[in-house]
C-alpha cells in the first residue's frame, strides 16, 4: 500500500520504527478508517472461505488481520498519554469509538465465531503446539467474553456499552490531566520556602520564570514538585493548600469526574451482567490468577489484618512526634509526609535528600542497563537514526551477548503539560508475528522525574530510582519475549502476574551490591558512603505497615467499586467514604476524593485489578529470596527467570511458569517477612 498518508505506508526507517516527524495529527482518523477497511477485506476472505476451519486459516488469520490497525492504535494511544497536544487530545473522542466499533464488528460476527468455535471444539484433533493451543484458547475466550454467544439484542447492547466506555475512559484521563495542570502555587516570600531542599527551590524558580513570574517560585501538582513540598515545607497552611489541591483533582470543579465514575461502573456492571457474571469484578477475575472475588477479598483481608495494626503504630508514633516537636495538636493528613520524614531523620539520622546527589539520572540509566547486562546479557546503545516523538525522548538499540538485535528502547523521563502523571511501560510494537514475520519489539518507558536545573543535572529521589527500575522490569518483560504470536507475547499475561517482572527489579536498589554499580556522587564521583548505606538499610522497613495499608486501601476501594451493584451507589463521595472505612486511620477531609482521579481503575487497565500490586509483591518477594540465596547476579537463577518468566509471555498459565522457575508455588509469607510484618 502506497499513500500520501504516512501511517498507511510501510515505514522506511530502521526496523520500521515510527517516523514521528512525518506524522500529522490529521493523518490518524483517515488512516484508521483505511486500515479498518483493509482488515475487513481480510476478514471477508476468512468468512467466505469454504475450507474446513483450522488453526492456520482461522485463528492465525484473525491474529494477523488487523496489523495496520494495531500499529496505528499503538502510535495514537501512546501519544495520547505521553504527548497529548490539544489537537491530538481532541481526536480521542472520535478515534476510540471508531476502534471500538471495529472490534465489535469482529467479536460479534456469528460467522467468524462459528469458525473459531469449530477449531476450539476440535482442538484435540489438530496438530498444534502448546503455544498455538494457548492462542486458540485465548481467541475463543476473547470472543465469548466480548459477547459472541449472546442474542442479537444483547450483542447490540454490548456494542453500545463498548462505544460509550471508549469515550468515557479517555475523558476521565483528560479531566485528571487538566485538573492537575490548572493548579499553580506561586510564592513570592522566601520565608515560605523554609525546609525545602535547594533543588526543589531552584526547580520552582525555573518553573516560575517559564510561566512569566520572574523572581518568584512556582509549585504544581506534578510529582517532582508536589512530593518534596508535602515532605519538607515547614509552612503548614501551604502544605494544606497543596494537599487539598492534589486530593480534590477532578472533584467538584470544572473537570468533575463524578458522573464519569458513575457511568463507567454502571456500564461495566451492565456488560458483565449481560455476559452472565454477577459483577464486573467477577467478569475480570475469571481470567486472573486469583480466579474470583472471594479469593481476592480473603487475600486483602489477610494483608489488612497484618498491616492495620502496624500502620496504627506508625501513625501514633508520627502524631506523637508532631505534637512533641512542633506542638501540632490537631494532626491532619498534610502533616503526615512532613513529620514522618522528620521522624525518620531523628530515628535513623537519615534524610533521603542525602541520597539524591548519588542518583544523577544518566548514571542511574547506565546502572539499570548494567543490571540488564549482568543478569541477562543485554547491551544498550543510543541511536540517533530512530526518530523520537519528543526532543526529550532518547532511543536505544538493544543487543544480546552474541550481538544479535533484540529491539528498540525509548525513554521519556520528565513531566510535561501534555503528559499524564505517573510512570508506565508500553510498546510501539509488540514482539511476535507481524507482516508475515516474527518481529522484535519496540519498548518504551514513560516517567515524570525531577528535571535538571541551570545549576544541577537531573538528580533523582530514591523513590524515583525505584520507579525507574520498576518500569524497566516491565520493559525487560517486553523486550526479552521470544513468543510467536503478539497476543500472548511480552506483558500480555494475567494482570496479577504482570507486576512480577517489574516489582522484582526494585529489590536490587535496596541492596548495596546493586547500588554500588551506579550510585556515584554527581560532583565527586564517590560511591554512597558505607554509613549512609547502613542508614538506608536500617530505614527500609520504616512505615512498612502504613505503606502496605495504603495499597490495601486502594485495592479494597477498587474491589468495592467493581463488586457492588451500581444501583446502590447514589453519590461518589459517600460511596468512597464507605468503601475505605475499614482501612481508614485518619479522618476523611471534606472536599477531597480519590476516586475522581483514580486513573488506574477508571482510565487504565486495573479495574478490579489494583490488588495485583500486592498479589505480585508476594511473588516478587518469594522470587527475590531465591536470588539472595544464590547470589544477586547468579547466572543460573537469572537464566531461569529469563527462560521461564520473561521470555514466555502468556504462553502458559503463570503459576506453571512460576513453578518452573522456583520449583514450587510462592510462599505467601515471603512478603510479610520482607516488610517485617511477621
Amino acid at each position: 500500500m502506497t499513500s500520501d498518508n504516512i501511517l498507511l505506508n510501510d515505514f522506511k526507517t530502521p526496523d520500521h520504527s515510527v517516523p514521528f516527524d512525518q506524522i500529522k495529527v490529521t493523518d490518524f482518523i483517515p488512516a484508521l478508517q483505511a486500515a479498518i477497511q483493509e482488515a475487513k477485506n481480510h476478514i471477508e476472505v476468512l468468512k467466505t472461505s469454504t475450507a474446513y476451519p483450522t488453526f492456520d486459516n482461522t485463528i492465525l488469520a484473525i491474529e494477523c488481520c488487523s496489523e495496520r490497525v494495531d500499529n496505528i492504535r499503538s502510535i495514537f494511544s501512546n501519544l495520547e498519554v505521553a504527548h497529548a497536544t490539544p489537537d491530538l487530545q481532541a481526536l480521542a473522542k472520535d478515534f476510540y469509538p471508531i476502534l471500538s466499533s471495529f472490534g465489535s464488528d469482529i467479536s460479534l460476527d456469528p460467522v467468524i465465531f462459528k469458525k473459531v468455535q469449530t477449531v476450539y471444539e476440535n482442538r484435540s484433533n489438530q496438530k498444534i503446539s502448546p503455544e498455538q493451543n494457548r492462542l486458540l484458547e485465548k481467541t475463543y475466550n476473547d470472543f465469548v467474553r466480548n459477547g459472541a454467544m449472546l442474542t442479537p439484542e444483547n450483542k447490540e447492547r454490548i456494542r453500545a456499552i463498548d462505544q460509550e466506555l471508549s469515550i468515557l475512559g479517555p475523558q476521565f484521563s483528560e479531566n485528571v490531566l487538566k485538573a492537575t495542570n490548572k493548579f499553580e502555587l506561586i510564592l513570592d516570600k522566601k520565608s515560605d520556602l523554609a525546609g525545602l531542599p535547594e533543588g526543589a527551590i531552584e526547580a520552582a524558580m525555573v518553573a516560575a520564570e517559564a510561566k512569566g513570574h520572574p523572581g518568584k517560585w512556582l509549585f504544581n501538582l506534578q510529582a517532582p514538585s508536589f512530593i518534596p513540598f508535602l515532605t519538607y515545607a515547614k509552612n503548614r497552611p501551604l502544605r494544606e493548600k497543596m494537599w487539598r489541591a492534589y486530593n480534590s483533582r477532578a472533584f467538584r470543579d470544572e473537570f468533575d469526574n463524578q458522573d464519569n465514575v458513575k457511568k463507567i461502573v454502571q456500564l461495566r456492571h451492565d456488560r458483565a451482567y449481560i455476559l452472565g457474571f454477577k459483577t464486573h469484578a467477577d467478569y475480570v477475575l475469571a481470567e486472573r490468577m486469583a480466579k474470583d472475588t472471594n479469593t481476592v477479598n480473603k487475600f486483602l483481608k489477610t494483608l489488612l489484618n497484618a498491616s492495620k495494626q502496624a500502620a496504627q503504630k506508625d501513625l501514633d508514633e508520627v502524631v506523637k512526634f508532631g505534637r512533641d516537636s512542633e506542638s501540632v495538636m490537631d494532626f491532619k493528613p498534610w502533616d503526615f509526609g512532613y513529620f514522618s520524614e522528620k521522624l525518620k531523620e531523628k530515628k535513623y539520622s537519615f534524610n533521603e535528600e542525602e541520597l539524591r546527589p548519588y542518583f544523577q539520572l544518566e548514571k542511574v540509566i547506565e546502572g539499570v542497563f548494567e543490571h540488564a547486562r549482568r543478569l541477562y546479557g543485554l547491551t544498550f546503545q543510543e541511536t540517533k537514526n530512530v526518530q523520537p516523538y519528543h526532543p526529550e525522548v532518547k532511543v536505544y538499540e538493544i543487543r544480546d551477548t552474541l550481538n544479535q538485535y533484540i529491539g528498540l528502547f525509548y525513554t521519556d523521563f520528565f513531566p510535561r503539560e501534555t503528559k499524564k502523571g505517573g510512570a508506565w511501560m508500553t510498546t510501539f510494537r509488540e514482539q511476535g508475528m507481524m507482516y508475515g514475520a516474527v518481529q522484535r519489539p519496540h519498548v518504551s518507558i514513560v516517567c515524570n522525574f525531577t528535571k535538571p536545573t541551570p545549576s544541577k543535572p537531573s538528580l533523582l529521589s530514591y523513590n524515583e530510582v525505584q520507579t525507574l527500575f520498576h518500569e524497566f522490569g516491565h520493559a525487560l518483560h517486553g523486550m526479552l519475549s521470544t513468543c510467536t504470536y503478539r497476543s500472548i507475547a511480552g506483558t500480555n499475561v494475567y494482570w496479577d502476574f504482570v507486576e512480577l517482572p517489574s516489582q522484582i527489579m526494585e529489590n536490587w536498589v535496596a541492596e548495596k551490591e546493586g547500588l554500588d554499580i551506579f550510585a556515584r556522587h554527581y560532583q565527586t564521583g564517590e560511591p554512597i558512603p558505607h554509613e549512609l548505606m547502613e542508614k538506608l538499610k536500617a530505614s527500609q522497613k520504616y512505615l512498612a505497615g502504613w505503606t502496605s495499608l495504603r495499597q490495601v486501601t486502594f485495592a479494597m476501594m477498587d474491589m468495592n467499586w467493581h463488586s457492588t451493584n451500581p444501583s446502590q451507589i447514589k453519590d461518589v463521595d459517600t460511596f468512597e467514604d464507605l468503601a475505605t472505612s475499614e482501612t481508614r486511620l485518619m479522618e476523611r477531609i471534606s472536599g477531597t476524593n480519590s476516586s475522581c482521579s483514580f486513573s488506574h481503575i477508571f482510565a487504565g487497565g486495573y479495574s478490579a485489578g489494583y490488588y495485583s500490586y500486592k498479589w505480585a509483591e508476594v511473588l516478587d518477594a518469594d522470587a527475590f529470596e531465591f536470588f539472595k540465596e544464590k547470589g544477586l547476579f547468579n547466572s543460573e537463577v537469572a537464566d531461569s527467570f529469563r527462560r521461564n518468566i520473561l521470555s514466555r509471555g502468556g504462553t502458559e498459565h503463570p503459576m506453571d511458569l512460576y513453578k518452573k522457575f522456583r520449583g514450587r508455588e510462592p510462599d505467601p509469607n515471603a512478603l510479610l517477612r520482607r516488610d517485617g510484618l511477621i
